[in-house]
């Protein structure tokens, strides 16, 4: 069943048109994704759809007496109210029902002698009982606990005014209501924003056993993966929707967008081909022929044309290093930091060696960014001693860009950098980052969040460090952009540790998982997905020896965990790499093999042989680049099964 129908919907601010022809409908039960990058128009449309704005043309239908819950719609909890009794109003029909039977227990005792009342009485009481166990009044109290709980609001919280709240507190209280309320169709814009990762997961399993539909903005491609029956892309003004989760939706839209250019550049030859053979005969000039230049013409304006299928224009780049590192990176021991008598954070102890690729996650307000100002020598630690290797050139990504220098441009920001540089090669490096021509002279005051980003990212890729601190680097990038991060990531041959909430981010690039915690912290060989599996049985720390273990023994068996990591990354990178040239080798034969179907090209000996000879050598080398990923594949499943415990 259709709940809501968007039918050509547009919508202008201005000169600017945001939508363009938005079409598609929402089913009962369905979880759909919302995505694109930033300002494409994913909140306006949301708005039209939550009915705060009006289409400018087309239309949105919504079945008779949706109940519909928005969350940028819930902003009107009182500030004078307690967090507790701000949730009580949702349940308000149920606590009516609930004084209302307290009253009939008061009037039942009264007219205990009088049987006709009490006859009376005993039936409404009766049917309100059943009323009040139908709407789950018995366990509302529980639900309350269980949501804002699970949205990390604490107990000792539950007695606060709303208005003592931070912003993200809030939210988090707007979000809890929103799924107290349980509407029929709800419809988030960045619902994890404000969360720790336990949040996320808790709110990640609510929305999966949800009954209802879901309409969610999102920028956490795990949450999405785990979530979404179906992605819808905003490119172009439209919305181009997928069936699956969206590891499922990158794949399709990759064969989808192949497909459709296919069909846009077959149609735009077929056209091309007619126009030639009108012009030919019009040339002929004889009456016989113009008619059927003229017949060819009128079926060739009736030709419904194809749209060019539209990209967006994305980042590309690589990270290097100007050096290499001895074995070890980094190493910390019985780190404590504190701020006004209040102990942040305390015995802190890990090692870093070349080549690790550590994640480090943790609560909010565990001093996880404290950490890495003090590894940048910009805190202080109160106790406890950090030692790097021999070497070591540490970047240091900053996800509040405090490093900026708002008044510059961009342009200056770069080259005052890297004055040795020349402007071209300056110029070159921010054109990677999708800073061209004028762009480059905006002051970084101007700039938005994924602006100053990629700026900062492009003075990190300059400076050829080989150890990279990393404080939430995918944050307000697009998901196209993260995805490059992470492929530049893949193929970097230093040292990673990066602080990040993104758990897809955690999966592509980490071979190992610190969490840090205010009393210390546990290590995870593996990625998020290895951490979900094994954070009930932490590895033990380096200097227990129950297993029998000795210490040298265990450095041995981490070196070789670090080394086969390394290789597995390697032989996965040449497996992509040969995919990829399989890819442009079947579609160079389908070109080779279209050229040698046209009987025109018979005509010219030269060139049939030189196209059969390509044909030939296109052959032989499909069989030895099939040969190259079988042998890639099969040496990187061996590797895989050695690195399983």
């Amino acid at each position: 069943m259709i709940l809501i129908s968007v039918a050509n919907v547009q919508k202008s601010f201005g000169a600017n048109m945001v939508l363009k022809d938005v079409t598609f409908s929402l089913q009962k039960g369905e979880k759909m994704g919302l995505i694109g990058v930033n300002g494409c128009g994913k909140t306006t449309l949301m708005r039209l759809i939550g009915g705060e704005e009006q289409p400018d043309e087309g239309f949105i239908h919504k079945n008779k007496d949706l109940r519909i819950g928005y969350l940028a719609q819930i902003n009107d909890i009182a500030p004078d109210d307690t967090v507790w009794g701000a949730m009580l109003r949702v349940f308000e029909p149920i606590l009516a029902l609930k004084r209302r039977l307290d009253e009939l227990e008061i009037e039942l005792g009264r007219h205990a002698h009088d049987e006709v009342e009490t006859l009376r009485l005993s039936a409404e009481y009766q049917r309100l009982t059943e009323e009040f166990a139908k709407q789950e009044g018995y366990a509302y109290e529980g639900e309350i606990t269980g949501v804002l709980l699970g949205l990390g609001i604490s107990r000792d919280m539950f007695a606060r005014r709303v208005g003592t709240l931070s912003g993200g507190e809030r939210t988090r209280l707007s979000l809890a209501r929103l799924l107290l309320q349980k509407p029929e169709v709800l419809l988030m814009d960045e619902p994890t924003n404000h969360l720790d990762l336990e949040a996320i997961e808790w709110l990640q399993n609510y929305l999966t056993d949800y009954k209802g539909s879901l309409l969610v903005i999102s920028h956490d491609r795990y949450f999405l993966d785990h979530v979404c029956t179906t992605m819808g892309e905003m490119l172009g003004g439209r919305v181009n929707k997928f069936v699956g989760n969206y590891s499922e939706f990158q794949k399709k839209r990759a064969a989808d967008f192949e497909a459709r250019m296919k069909a846009y550049q077959l149609q735009q030859k077929e056209i091309d081909r007619e126009r030639t053979i009108i012009e030919r005969y019009r040339s002929f000039n004889r009456e016989k022929s113009i008619r059927a230049a003229e017949s060819r013409q009128k079926r060739l304006d009736k030709l419904e044309r194809l749209d060019k299928p539209l990209e967006e224009n994305h980042v590309r780049f690589a990270f290097d290093v100007r050096r290499r590192m001895g074995e070890d990176a980094l190493e910390v021991k019985n780190l404590q930091k504190s701020f006004e008598g209040h102990t942040i954070f305390r015995d802190v102890n890990f090692k870093l060696r070349s080549g690790d690729r550590v994640a480090l996650i943790g609560p909010n307000g565990v001093g996880k960014s404290t950490l890495f100002k003090i590894l940048m020598n910009r805190e202080t630690p109160d106790r406890g001693a950090v030692r790097f290797g021999v070497n070591v050139d540490i970047g240091y990504y900053d996800q509040h860009q405090q490093d900026l220098n708002l008044d510059k441009s961009v342009l200056e920001e770069v080259w005052n950098a890297f004055p040795s540089l020349e402007q071209s090669r300056v110029r070159g490096a921010l054109g990677l980052f999708l800073f061209s021509g004028d762009d480059v002279f905006a002051k970084i005051s101007a700039l938005s969040g994924g602006e100053r980003g990629r700026v900062a990212l492009t003075k990190l890729m300059l400076r050829k460090d080989n150890l990279l601190l990393l404080d939430e680097p995918t944050n307000h990038l697009d998901m196209d952009s993260r995805e490059v991060l992470e492929d530049a990531l893949y193929d970097f041959p230093g040292t990673i540790l990066a602080i990040s909430h993104d758990r897809y981010f955690i999966n592509r690039f980490a071979d190992r998982i610190m969490v840090m915690n205010d009393d210390g912290m546990t290590e995870y060989v593996g990625n998020f997905d290895d951490y979900l599996e094994k954070r009930d049985r932490p590895v033990p720390p380096e200097d227990t020896l129950e297993t029998g273990a000795t210490k040298t023994s265990q450095v041995r068996e981490r070196k070789r965990e670090r080394q086969l990591g390394a290789r597995i990354r390697e032989l996965r990178a040449a497996a992509s790499k040969a995919e990829e040239a399989i890819g442009e080798n079947e579609r160079r034969l389908a070109q080779l093999e279209q050229q040698l179907a046209d009987p025109a090209t018979y005509a010219d000996s030269a060139l049939t042989l030189t196209l059969t000879q390509a044909y030939r050598e296109e052959q032989a080398r499909q069989e030895s680049l099939y040969d190259a990923l079988e042998a890639a594949e099969a040496a990187c499943r061996e590797a895989e099964e050695e690195a399983q415990p």
